[in-house]
């Protein structure tokens, strides 16, 4: 697949599945520009990349849960590229669970900032532009946001509320010939589930639970998560307002759910 001089942006772009997107992107001819909120993990990440070719990639420090950096970001796009092929909402965050009493409304409303109000926000901001060269939206959403997950009430939410964002725009967009996607991701090993892995009581047990939890028998890689982004916006083309699943099976077939004791 090739993206040459496709110009993509990438949020959340310094680790995890945004680093995915932007190597994949990248080695498909695409110019990158990406963001984090910190330069010492984006600008090698950036001199790599573009080293490596044949697209490019550049680094842009922003934190997208607020509102002045996220303009910044569009305008820096097109100050150095002049135009947006391909936005990829990624930037997000998964709180440690806990159930609904431990949250308060302040957190949830946090989240919401970060997970959806950035993503309604960059899409705005980014709309003029991709009708200009009939580009698409990515938006990263999770596979629990069709199906639950336990202590996880604001995480889920924000979620779902993203994959019902992301049909809505693409029924309004298709007049523009503007495609816009979801990807919900299952588990994909990114260094948030290796911090988990490190913090269990038995790392090793930890893993291997998380392996065992797809019928592939093992976890995603950020680069399948970057080539599932690449084929949307490239050879996707009569694809819209589409949820891909990406959890090698994770959903499929019965598990063990039976309520358990509250401790």
């Amino acid at each position: 697949m090739r993206y040459d001089g496709k110009v993509t942006i990438v949020t959340g772009g310094s680790k995890g599945i945004g680093e995915g997107c932007v190597r994949v992107f990248a080695e498909a001819g695409a110019k990158v520009v990406f963001c984090a909120r910190k330069s010492s993990e984006g600008e090698p990440l950036a001199a790599e990349v573009t080293a490596q070719g044949p697209g490019e990639a550049v680094f842009f420090a922003c934190d997208v849960s607020q509102e002045p950096q996220r303009r910044g970001l569009v305008d820096f796009t097109l100050a150095r590229h002049g135009r947006i092929d391909c936005l990829i909402n990624n930037a997000g965050w998964h709180p440690p669970h806990k159930p609904i009493d431990d949250f308060t409304t302040q957190e949830f409303r946090d989240l919401l900032e970060l997970n959806l109000v950035s993503v309604f926000d960059l899409c705005k901001l980014s709309l003029p532009h991709l009708r200009k060269t009939r580009g698409n939206i990515i938006n990263m959403a999770s596979l629990v946001g069709s199906m639950g997950q336990l202590h996880a009430t604001t995480y889920v939410a924000t979620k779902g509320a993203l994959l019902g964002f992301t049909k809505a725009l693409a029924v309004d967009e298709a007049a523009h010939d503007v495609r816009v996607n979801a990807v919900s991701p299952g588990n994909v090993m990114t260094p948030l589930w290796q911090e988990a892995i490190d913090a269990a009581p038995d790392p090793a047990r930890c893993k291997a639970d998380g392996e065992a939890a797809q019928l592939l028998g093992r976890m995603g890689t950020i680069e399948e998560a970057g080539r599932l982004c690449l084929f949307l916006a490239a050879e996707a083309t009569f694809t819209t307002g589409v949820d891909h699943v990406l959890s090698g099976g994770a959903e499929l077939a019965y598990g063990r759910k039976t309520r358990q004791p509250n401790p």
